[in-house]
């Protein structure tokens, strides 16, 4: 086994988890295939510091430099941390006027701002962190030199990257770490929101920040409420869509008696300081800190049970991937089982198609990921206002009915509860079961119909033309139990071939006629 895996110190790096492992091997093996510039995707709690800190000492035990590049300061001493917990305590940092400023370090922790006004050091391998917020000054580095470039990305879905990056490594996804217990689930509910419609947008875009902040300070008096109702007692971050707007947000957080903060571009080092080493106390005085972007990547305090989503987004997915992922961590000390996402923005609505397929299935190619970003998702008609309750056909429905009770027990990445907000679910599905007996189902009926051909590719495309996204990745139909398949959906899936038989006879006869 290369000692990719063995730290010089035994003691000092813990055991990689199989998914890090592979995710090592995989950088190795890309390597070995002749790709100088790698994405490594790794979700929420995968360790993505830990395994850019790995090839680092790799590269550092074979008498190379290394250079750790973070995006915002706020993550230089939080990397320097961990470097010191893994016995790399001797490296320069690369930031202002940062104490441990040593330029003749093989290793350095570097700021990108810095690096942009000072140049680079010398450098044989660059793990760049949050990869997929690309500066003018790394890309270049990354296209030009002949330094060896591994990204790290949770969400690499930003234009561009399928140039930079020639090999994806993407080792597990966030399905698997959460039935692994490294995330906890989430649990949504879907709250009052600002009305968009017609708010200004940007060039890349996404709605003015001055437009969607205007609109969410109608709902604030919601969030205060609905936190107190749903989410007190939980450490919470917020996110709101302006500096505005989030001391709006915490001023009325305070008055309410919830000591709040908030933490922006515009909070200085010191205060930064302070912030994070108050907020990190199990115990902290601050129950909830409001950011628009600087808590959005690479900010960990595992013990955060509740993320407040009032940022409405059309296209960015990462960004709200990244939002919601500060509160997915598991933390044990604190016996912390779950996350609570009130939504005040829309987005787990608009992206929960995309969301819901990233989280089971993970990315097949940085080209995939480009798309996700480029899509303008739209506000329509909720399904809930379209569709009445299977049994009583009460509306609105969506998962448990008003009125009867009636209730559609979905497997899904998050939980849904009722209250004084609207229920949600995903997915498209319009069966009275699980998506995995959906399958189940599929399966069965294919080994037991002569006229299905293909036993693997049936149950594969009427899943996602049924759900409307493709099945999780490691469901394997030969291994699939054999299970009765319910009157509804066989009758569905023989009247679908009959269709297709008496589609095709009439266009036989319209050929022949011709003729």
């Amino acid at each position: 086994m290369s000692d990719l895996f063995q730290g010089g110190d035994a003691t000092t790096f813990p055991t990689p988890r199989l998914f890090q492992r592979d995710a090592l091997i995989g950088i190795r093996e890309g390597i070995e295939g002749g790709h100088k510039n790698q994405m490594l995707m790794a979700p929420t709690g995968a360790g993505k510091t830990y395994l850019g800190l790995r090839i680092a000492h790799k590269a550092l035990k074979q008498g190379k430099r290394a250079t750790f590049l973070c995006d915002r300061i706020t993550l230089i001493d939080q990397t320097c941390r961990r470097a010191f917990d893994y016995g790399l305590g001797d490296h320069g940092v690369i930031q202002g006027d940062h104490p441990r400023q040593d330029w003749s370090k093989p290793f350095q922790i570097a700021s990108v701002q810095t690096i942009e006004t000072r140049g680079w050091p010398k450098t044989d391998v660059l793990i760049v962190d949050e990869a997929h917020t690309q500066r003018d000054t790394w890309v270049k580095y990354a296209m030009e030199s002949e330094a060896r470039v591994i990204g790290l990305s949770a969400t690499p879905f930003s234009r561009g990257l399928g140039k930079i990056f020639t090999n994806l490594v993407s080792p597990t996804t966030m399905h698997d770490l959460t039935e692994a217990g490294v995330l906890v689930p989430m649990r949504v509910l879907s709250c009052r929101r600002p009305d968009m419609a017609g708010a200004k947008v940007n060039s890349d875009g996404e709605w003015q920040a001055t437009d969607a902040a205007e609109r969410g300070m109608e709902i604030i008096g919601d969030v205060v409420a609905e936190w107190m109702r749903h989410g007190e007692g939980r450490k919470t971050i917020v996110f709101g869509a302006s500096i505005a707007h989030c001391e709006e947000l915490c001023r009325h957080f305070n008055e309410a008696g919830i000591f709040s903060a908030t933490f922006t571009k515009d909070t200085l080092k010191p205060e930064r300081d302070q912030l994070i080493a108050e907020f990190e106390k199990p115990n902290s005085s601050i129950r909830v800190l409001i950011s628009v972007e600087a808590l959005a990547k690479g900010f960990d305090v595992q013990d955060v049970g509740c993320v407040v989503d009032c940022r409405p987004l059309r296209k960015s997915l990462s960004t709200a991937i990244q939002m919601w992922g500060r509160g997915l961590r598991s933390s044990p000390k604190t016996g912390k089982k779950d996350c609570l996402l009130l939504d005040h923005s829309g987005n787990i609505t608009r992206f929960a198609e995309d969301f819901t397929n990233i989280f089971f299935n993970g990315l097949d190619s940085l080209d995939i990921g480009e798309a996700l970003d480029k899509q303008v998702r739209q506000d329509g008609k909720e399904e809930h206002e379209r569709t009445g309750c299977p049994k009583c056909n009460y509306k609105p429905f969506r998962q448990r009915c008003m009125s009867c009770g009636f209730e559609i027990v979905a497997k899904s990445l998050v939980t849904h509860e009722a209250g004084a907000m609207q229920e949600i679910f995903l997915g498209k599905a319009k069966f009275d079961g699980t998506k995995a007996d959906l399958w189940n189902q599929l399966c069965s009926f294919a080994r037991a119909t002569d006229w299905v051909k293909s036993k693997t590719g049936y149950p594969y495309m009427q899943f996602k033309e049924i759900t409307g996204s493709p099945p999780p990745s490691f469901w394997n139909a030969e291994q699939a139990p054999q299970v009765a398949v319910s009157e509804g959906l066989a009758k569905r899936l023989k009247g679908k071939r009959q269709s297709h038989h008496i589609a095709a006879a009439a266009m036989r006869r319209k050929e022949a006629a011709a003729a």
